[in-house]
């Protein structure tokens, strides 16, 4: 019922040294992905950069095929008003609920604001979020 709300998101899990957000990059550039967002996160040498793309599959692909580590992890995009209190309205529901945010990450542009979230249970955080009118967004609508 809420798989439309499911966005796959690239884990790609690459050593932390200079050129390896261009390598990634380039790739995307080669095979005509476009990049919504992405986020990178280091520790002890290595980092992951999870990154939202408009073909997912193809982009998965093409990083398998370059001997890159990579994995798909659903994630769910809130849509926030861009103003004080928009990141609360976003995720006070979530805290309403017991249900815990493992991750995140924002951006605002031009029409809104959009939280990307890894949370425990999607299905569930999903359910609550539309019954408090939290509007949840597809990827589809990020084209």
């Amino acid at each position: 019922m809420y798989e439309k709300y499911k966005i796959k998101q690239l884990s790609i899990f690459s050593e932390n040294r200079p050129g390896r957000l261009a390598a990634m990059a380039r790739a995307m550039m080669d095979e005509g992905i476009n990049i919504y967002a992405f986020t990178i996160a280091e520790g002890a040498g290595y980092g992951v950069i999870r990154a939202l793309v408009d073909q997912p599959e193809r982009a998965f692909q093409k990083l398998s095929s370059m001997g890159v580590t990579v994995r798909y992890t659903d994630v769910l995009a809130v849509e926030m008003k861009d103003h004080p209190g928009g990141l609360y309205d976003a995720v006070s529901a979530l805290a309403e609920e017991g249900i815990n945010i493992e991750y995140s990450y924002a951006y605002s542009g031009k029409r809104c604001a959009v939280l990307f979230m890894r949370v425990e249970d999607s299905d569930v955080a999903a359910e609550k979020l539309l019954a408090k009118d939290v509007k949840l967004l597809e990827l589809s609508q990020f084209t």
